[in-house]
């Protein structure tokens, strides 16, 4: 069965005009050579000028070590958008080449930015940028703190009165993840930060807050009235999220063996997921509003003990296996692995929220690389029918809704109906709503959407920072369980292309419940 969108579809121009078009400013991406840029940035700044979403005097400069003149970063980055040189004759691409310049320096060299400095001025005369200025912070992680305190020693980013009314020149920095290895230094990089912006001008991006379907979340909890009265301890049995991939660290392994699964995806995206499922309706769709009840979730979050952890906590790492008919080496035969590394790639952990709304309800939360599907999913199982009147084996069903947020964005509601015909024959029936095809407007990725909302100073799908030290707080005492504990814990190896180790079925099976099928 699948639900129809009820509305007109809305022609994507006329969606354009229901968008604010940001202030006039200079961008500036520091490591503009980098993978990031050329996947994610620049593509996206394309289309928002292609969707006339960004002003005409806005400008891009590019920050990074490579030595390179504004017209060779052009050309690179036309590959970039373009896929090739087929576009690059393109009015549109022109009009956006114009408006990018590159400025070689290394990252920790104090002359460089104060050349930057320089051509941040030039551009506000010719290019009538006007003095505002979003920094994106592009490069690997280490570099953060020395980049944000070189833009405050040479004055690029002025921070505003307390009780700034908007009027002057503004100045933004994003802050890719991971944002910190561990509560200490996610502490250390915001006292680095807080010292040269104010907490209103920094964005710590994850890009899942910009997926359509993670934003319908709070749409669909808090715009019905059928859902929230419902969404509670009396008749949620427990909270599935899972985020799988089939791929394997693809060259980052030497990122991934200094971060592992726990670092990489259950601190940022799947904390996203479960504050937002969790959630108290906030007074207002407005920044801190959301936010803040974002971070009574992680607060209430029960801390696990070593000896929670242990029972509550599965990790795992890929093997040898077979993905998509073809196979593939296990971690530890990837390049720049270690032969003997206990990185985990896979984890499966079962956590509560202890306040009134969730008091006892289990979330069951799994991650991994190699899995057989790629796929990321919210899924609400809720609780039995109280008295089993039809005698048929699929009435224990149990009622669940399920959010698919990648590949495909769809709500599914699961329910048992009756089979046509004499008998009285009972099925499950699944009811799917999908987003790409109901409204008939174009629709923005992540990034694009992430961007645009920075450019006017909208920080709702951003994480502040009391949200992200409660999220580290809250996985520390997992991390501190599989990396100090003496002798090491043995590592689990499960055959790539399988849903992880065995311990994983049994976490949940030991409560008398089981992983979604997907």
């Amino acid at each position: 069965m699948q639900a129809h969108a009820l509305s007109v579809p809305l022609p994507v121009r006329e969606a354009r005009k229901l968008r604010r078009t940001p202030d006039p400013c200079a961008v500036v991406i520091f490591g503009a050579t980098g993978d990031l840029t050329h996947r994610k940035l620049m593509p996206a700044l394309y289309t928002l000028a292609r969707l006339g979403l960004l002003p005409a005097e806005c400008a891009v400069v590019g920050f990074a070590r490579r030595p390179m003149t504004d017209e060779a970063f052009r050309q690179e980055m036309a590959k970039a958008v373009l896929g090739g040189a087929s576009g690059i004759e393109d009015e549109t691409w022109r009009s956006f080449a114009k408006r990018l310049f590159y400025l070689q320096a290394d990252f920790h060299d104090p002359a460089g930015y104060g050349r930057l400095g320089q051509m941040l001025e030039r551009l506000d005369r010719e290019r009538g940028t006007a003095g505002n200025r979003l920094f994106y912070l592009a490069t690997a992680p280490e570099l953060y703190g020395q980049i944000v305190r070189q833009i405050g020693a040479h004055r690029l980013a002025p921070r505003p009165a307390p009780l700034d009314d908007g009027g002057r020149p503004w100045s933004r920095v994003i802050v890719e993840k991971p944002f910190g290895r561990d509560p200490a230094s996610a502490q250390e990089l915001n006292h680095t930060l807080l010292g040269v912006f104010r907490e209103s001008q920094i964005f710590r991006i994850d890009h899942y807050l910009g997926k359509e379907t993670v934003q319908n979340i709070l749409v669909f909890r808090f715009a019905n009235g059928i859902f929230e009265p419902i969404w509670n301890q009396h008749f949620v049995d427990h909270v599935q999220i899972t985020v799988a991939e089939t791929v394997g660290v693809e060259g980052r392994a030497g990122y991934y063996e200094n971060a592992g699964v726990v670092r990489d995806i259950i601190q940022s995206h799947m904390m996203q997921l479960l504050t937002l499922m969790a959630m108290e309706c906030p007074v207002a769709i407005e920044p801190d509003a959301v936010r803040s009840e974002k971070v009574k979730v992680l607060r209430a979050a029960r801390r696990m003990a070593p000896e929670d952890v242990a029972r509550n906590v599965v990790m795992g790492q890929y093997g040898p296996g077979v993905i998509d008919g073809h196979d593939v080496p296990g971690y530890r035969q990837e390049p720049r692995v270690a032969p003997d590394s206990r990185t985990p790639t896979f984890v499966a952990l079962r956590l509560f929220i202890d306040n009134w709304r969730w008091a006892g309800v289990p979330f069951y939360l799994r991650s991994g690389k190699r899995l057989p599907k790629r796929v990321t999913e919210v899924a609400v199982q809720f609780k039995r029918a109280p008295l089993p009147l039809f005698g048929d084996s699929a009435a224990s069903e149990p009622n669940l809704l399920s959010l698919n947020i990648q590949p495909d964005e769809m709500i599914s509601l699961r329910f048992i109906a009756k089979v046509p015909g004499m008998a009285m024959t009972l099925r499950p029936v699944h009811m799917g709503f999908p987003f790409g095809t109901a409204f008939g407007v174009e629709e923005m990725s992540p990034y694009e959407r992430l961007i645009h909302d920075c450019l006017l100073g909208d920080s709702t799908l951003f994480t502040r920072r009391d949200e992200v030290e409660e999220a580290w707080d809250l996985v520390q005492p997992i991390l501190r369980w599989w990396e100090d504990t003496a002798p090491p814990e043995p590592i689990s190896i499960y055959p790539a292309g399988t849903w992880g180790p065995e311990a994983a079925r049994a976490l949940a099976a030991r409560h008398g419940r089981r992983w979604r099928s997907l």
